[in-house]
């Protein structure tokens, strides 16, 4: 494997399954040639639908990926699809079930007890749904310390959108990285432009942890970027919902249906969307600053994993101390006595012998 290959593929960098269908065939099989962990963002409960963005991700990869599932829903059909079409990973998050993605150090115990092959631990500074409420920085080495010696891979999630937190991941015991922001600002994401163009206008003070959206459907908290909407109508009381009694504010199509967003609705806005844009939730973690430009997600890979290099041999040469010479076994100078005068060559490659008062290099 590659630098920082974990659960057989060749990279540490992992695409967390952004939904509705932000993390789609495209993106997913992009992040996937890259050597990177592709999920899909899957349907909520629909065989035939995920078999499809299956098949649709195949015919853009030969590279092994996986799916991401909200057990939040029944998703009985969508488990059978996956298992079914044999991905090679099944990620599974927030709802009542053992294996899943963890904000808490009790989390990852039933997750280990249950036996999975990767924990993928959320700080509260990760975008979109966050299940904990503790920092990464918290929350990762106490997870790692959980697992101990057992096989079980831990990856960290929450605002991590470039090498530095990729390298401060691994030094708090962390084999890879789960990044979401980082990918909706890339060309592959199949997220609307306008969002894309506002990752770049926005800082981690400009994010923050709200339950405004989606309320009647599904009711937990997100992270998202302050913008004057939601600064409006943050404070909004409980009993507002994005029922029926909401405006519409917009369109989309999801999955090759149309649906109807109204007013604080939490469907994530792709390329189709249509309507008030500035009225949607725009989801972002607070490594939200770091995403400074638009470009291919295998650029965004190779950042992670060369950047990652660069530091990690940065701090080598310069925190490390370098190791001392054994003068005994050391040639890089041969001495010769000519009378009372005693004269140095320095030898880097070739060998210096001296005969009969002549200099020869073998």
């Amino acid at each position: 494997m590659k630098f920082g290959g974990i659960l057989g593929f060749e990279t540490g960098i992992m695409l967390a399954p952004m939904g509705v269908d932000i993390a789609g065939p495209e993106l997913v099989a992009a992040v996937a040639n890259a050597g990177g962990i592709g999920l899909i963002a899957s349907p909520v409960n629909n065989y035939e639908v995920t078999v499809k963005v299956i098949n649709d991700t195949r015919k853009l990869t030969n590279k092994p990926f996986g799916a991401g599932i909200l057990l939040e829903f029944e998703q009985t059909k969508t488990i059978r699809a996956i298992f079914d079409e044999k991905l090679a990973c099944l990620q599974v998050y927030w709802g009542n079930f053992p294996k899943e993605m963890v904000g808490s150090v009790k989390a990852a115990e039933r997750a280990i007890a249950a036996g999975v092959d990767c924990i993928v631990a959320q700080g509260s500074e990760a975008g979109g749904h966050v299940v904990g409420t503790v920092s990464l920085t918290a929350l990762l080495p106490r997870i790692v310390d959980a697992v101990g010696n057992r096989n079980i891979a831990v990856v960290a999630a929450g605002w991590i959108a470039d090498a530095r937190g990729y390298v401060a991941a691994l030094a708090l015991g962390a084999q890879g990285v789960a990044v979401g922001t980082r990918f909706i600002g890339t060309k592959e994401a199949y997220a609307q432009d306008y969002y894309k163009q506002q990752l770049l206008h926005y800082n981690e003070e400009q994010t923050d942890r709200t339950d405004l959206y989606e309320r009647f459907n599904w009711k937990a908290d997100v992270r998202c970027m302050r913008t004057p909407f939601y600064e409006q109508w943050k404070d909004a009381p409980d009993f507002v919902e994005n029922d029926n009694y909401q405006p519409i504010v917009g369109k989309s199509i999801f999955f090759e249906k149309e649906a109807v967003l109204r007013r604080f609705s939490g469907q994530v806005m792709n390329r189709t969307t249509t309507g008030n844009l500035e009225d949607m939730v725009l989801y972002a973690g607070q490594g939200v600053d770091l995403v400074n430009d638009i470009v291919p997600a295998a650029e965004v890979v190779r950042r992670f994993v060369d950047g990652a290099k660069a530091i990690i041999q940065g701090l080598s040469k310069n925190y490390l101390p370098k190791p001392k010479k054994d003068k005994d076994n050391d040639h890089s100078e041969v001495c010769v006595n000519k009378g009372k005068e005693k004269k140095k060559w320095r030898k880097d490659v070739l060998k210096l012998f001296i005969v009969n008062n002549s200099l020869l290099f073998l």
